[in-house]
């Protein structure tokens, strides 16, 4: 399901944004919480897809791989499904250009920039590397995504430091399907270890965040930088995780400056 936002002033060729929702990758959490982002930045002079995807169910256990996984201490909604997550957003992400040409005919479907917040922030990181995913992967592409870049806010970028800071109660873990197949499955799933992209990258994080700490962005800062890449980072002092979504917030606003650059 995509919600699509025309450009409010009317402007043709106007760049695409597709948004990716956060919520830890859990059912209560859709893409409504984002609804507000994706109409600021289609008063911004954006066309947007506000995309959504499969999530962790409420009360049942899922089967993944033959293990039964359930939320934490055995109740309450599982982090993501696995694979469906990941189909989702491949599968929204191929057909954008199509959906977007049909649905907005003044969006210029060559000037794309992916956006997400939290979860979606990772799932906006993990898009852009589709292409170095290993050998085999289903969501593999064989050449880089025509994308204008990647604006990553407070993203859940590398699984082993966001794990190592308990995140989300222990949401990386439970979107991977659990301990036994976190390290097999990494491997197709961790922006962290997904590099290089090539693709131009910028990270927006707010300094007083304690849903998804600055570490967890610096850690995958440094991890491009060791494969050759400069990622940009933006720390937004007195800023916590949720401003960054908030068209009444400044730090809204450094979000679509970010958008900007790369989109224009």
């Amino acid at each position: 399901v995509v919600d699509f936002h025309a450009p409010r002033d009317g402007r043709t060729a106007a760049p695409l944004v597709v948004l990716l929702h956060g919520g830890a990758w859990r059912a209560p959490y859709d893409r409504a919480h984002v609804s507000p982002l994706a109409d600021y930045l289609a008063r911004r002079g954006f066309a947007v897809a506000n995309v959504e995807y499969r999530r962790g169910g409420d009360d049942i256990p899922q089967q993944r791989g033959g293990e039964e996984s359930t939320g934490a201490a055995g109740a309450g909604p599982v982090a993501g499904r696995w694979p469906e997550t990941f189909d989702d957003v491949s599968a929204a992400m191929d057909a954008m250009p199509v959906l977007a040409a049909r649905a907005l005919p003044g969006a210029d479907v060559r000037r794309i920039v992916v956006t997400g917040h939290s979860a979606g922030g990772h799932l906006a990181l993990w898009a852009a590397a589709r292409h170095v995913l290993p050998e085999g992967s289903p969501w593999r592409l064989p050449a880089p995504p025509p994308l204008r870049g990647v604006v990553a806010l407070a993203p859940i970028a590398d699984f082993a430091a966001a794990v190592g800071l308990g995140v989300c109660g222990g949401a990386v873990t439970q979107l991977l399907g659990g301990e036994a197949g976190c390290a097999d499955r990494a491997a197709h799933a961790d922006p962290g270890v997904l590099l290089p992209t090539g693709i131009a990258t910028a990270i927006v994080q707010g300094v007083e965040d304690i849903v998804v700490p600055q570490a967890v962005s610096e850690a995958y800062v440094d991890a491009a930088a060791k494969a050759g890449e400069t990622v940009g980072l933006t720390l937004l002092g007195g800023v916590g995780h949720f401003p960054l979504i908030d068209p009444a917030a400044d730090a809204c606003a450094v979000v679509a400056e970010e958008i900007t650059q790369l989109a224009w």
